[in-house]
């Protein structure tokens, strides 16, 4: 073993101890976690605004603090871009990550000096962890590869302000930074296909251990890899490929595609990173529950998915959440975040230690109907098809349809790009329709009820989805396809590429 495997290993043991103990203590870590940002917040004009010098207790915060979206915080971004100091967090954010909303256009996220570790430190201790419980980190004896956004950041209020991905790159420790590929100059190039060339050319030579993505732009680097090497799999080009780290989107409805491409099964960890905040990573490879991340400068709030925008909506804390239910995350935070709806739902798979799975957008659903399928039941419901089936599917979205043409009954209409359009396509959705009466009872109800008919796909030609998201300039980085959307919009632009 190197010397460098040998401290990495001696650093996995201790943060896979850490990881362990924090586990047993979560609940109470998390309300110290409350205390602890509200002292540190009283003299800021937000806390001042909102009395943090006299909450003592979770309900005096639930009291002072009401739920916010970024609209309600664009006037306490402002004055910080104004050249402000002490507004929502001590000093001025170390840096503004900027992501783009549905509702309120781009949006300015603080990442301050105290919360920057937050990102950082979670993707090591998810590292480091999976090294220990593998027992070995020859992962770093190969070369990592991380698909992300430019690194190039612009000044917004002197505030150096840019993607997430692009961010981190930035703070990337030494450790890894030796190992890491593309290059920086690769990585600044903002056309995704010219940038996935130069990664290829960069990578195809090279010892690749470990791959971090969004799952369908790494299909694109493996295809593309395939397709300059002229191998028949990726495991034949990188044979010390094993591990894959992504995030953002659910991994199961491309893993078939994926591993096929690969040309056998590696080991993953699933991430649940965000602007906002690092949430909870995958702890063991043969467990889909992510551990949240509760001692690390986040307080969690959770609201039932049903309620959320109710006045009177139940706002509970780690204590209080039930298994199976859908909530709403909330969180508090070290970069200046209070009682902010992230827009990100969650179900918890476990409570001791407590572990979620990601269930979907809170603005991404059907309920045109009265159903409110989320993003969790459409994937569950192909995903159980694909098995029954053997179909590999690259990349699908729904939507209502309301009008049916025909003046038939409306139906959720599913757009679809499959490897192989199935021979038996009726029969396909007929199976897909089953399963999503068993994922969602409304669903269910509206079918026997004759309210619905059994849901309608549409296959679409090779690379739809691909020539949409390039038609948008969305094509790469961090932008991701709606898994469910409650109006025609991308269902409508969809239509023209349908076989």
């Amino acid at each position: 073993m190197s010397l460098k495997n040998f401290a990495i290993m001696k650093a996995a043991h201790f943060t896979a101890r850490a990881v362990q103990k924090w586990k047993e203590t979560a609940v109470d870590d998390q309300m110290k976690v409350m205390t602890g940002l509200v002292r540190k917040a009283s003299h800021t004009v937000f806390g001042k605004e909102h009395h943090f010098n006299q909450i003592k207790t979770y309900e005096d915060y639930k009291n002072a603090v009401p739920i916010r979206d970024y609209e309600d915080f664009r006037s306490y971004i402002d004055r910080i871009i104004h050249g402000e100091q002490d507004v929502l967090w001590q000093g001025r954010p170390k840096y503004f990550a900027k992501t783009s909303g549905t509702t309120s256009g781009i949006k300015y996220i603080p990442i301050t000096k105290e919360s920057m570790p937050n990102h950082i430190l979670t993707a090591r201790t998810a590292l480091l962890n999976y090294f220990h419980q593998i027992g070995n980190a020859n992962v770093f004896n190969g070369k990592v590869i991380f698909l992300s956004g430019s690194p190039e950041l612009e000044f917004k209020g002197g505030i150096p302000t840019g993607r997430l991905s692009g961010i981190v790159n930035h703070e990337v420790p030494k450790w890894v930074r030796t190992n890491q590929l593309p290059s920086y100059s690769t990585n600044c190039i903002e056309d995704w296909e010219q940038k996935l060339d130069k990664i290829v050319d960069e990578t195809i030579h090279q010892d690749m251990t470990l791959i971090s993505g969004i799952p369908p732009w790494v299909q694109m680097y493996y295809e593309k890899i395939l397709e300059r090497s002229g191998k028949s799999t990726v495991h034949e080009v990188f044979p010390n490929y094993s591990l894959f780290m992504y995030g953002g989107v659910n991994f199961e409805p491309y893993r078939t595609k994926l591993e096929s491409l690969v040309g056998r099964k590696i080991n993953s960890i699933e991430t649940f990173p965000a602007s906002e905040g690092f949430m909870a990573f995958q702890d063991d490879v043969n467990d889909e529950g992510l551990l949240l991340n509760t001692k690390s400068g986040i307080f969690f709030e959770f609201v039932p998915v049903e309620q959320i925008g109710w006045p009177d909506a139940e706002r509970i804390h780690l204590a209080e959440v039930e298994l199976g239910r859908d909530y709403v995350v909330i969180i508090n935070s070290n970069a200046g975040l209070w009682g902010y709806n992230i827009g990100d739902c969650v179900r918890f798979v476990q409570l001791n230690p407590y572990k979620l799975i990601v269930s979907g957008r809170v603005k991404h659903y059907i309920s045109a109907f009265g159903e409110h399928v989320i993003g969790k039941e459409v994937e569950a419901a192909i995903l159980e098809a694909n098995q029954n089936s053997k179909v590999e599917i690259i990349e699908f979205t729904v939507a209502p349809q309301v009008n049916p043409s025909n003046g038939g009954l409306p139906f959720h209409e599913w757009f679809v790009e499959f490897d192989k359009v199935p021979s038996d396509l009726d029969r396909f959705a007929a199976q897909v329709n089953d399963a999503m009466c068993r994922q969602n009872i409304y669903y269910d109800d509206l079918i026997k009820g004759k309210i619905l008919q059994p849901l309608i796909i549409r296959p679409l030609k090779s690379g739809a989805f691909r020539d949409m998201m390039k038609a948008q300039g969305k094509l790469g980085g961090q932008n991701k396809v709606p898994r469910l959307s409650n109006d025609r919009k991308l269902a409508d632009q969809l239509c023209d590429y349908i076989l």
